[in-house]
């Protein structure tokens, strides 16, 4: 886990290992939340950059009676 400064104009720039494993690339969007105390900046991607992201997931859960 590295740490970065934050600069005068609240710019903080990030980690080369963090884009690289995000696949964060200049000029893409990302999220800024304050969660717990804590900064997080979530990589946004296109909806069809997701497509079959939930390959394999177990949709045999029971469902609540309301959503049958």
């Amino acid at each position: 886990m590295g740490s970065v400064t934050v600069s005068p104009k609240y710019q903080v720039v990030i980690p080369k290992e963090v884009r690289e494993s995000l696949n964060i690339r200049p000029g893409q969007k990302v999220r800024v939340m304050a969660h717990d105390g804590r900064i997080e900046i979530v990589p946004l991607r296109k909806m069809g950059n997701l497509r079959g992201f939930l390959k394999g997931i177990d949709s045999t859960v029971p469902r609540d009676g309301d959503r049958a």
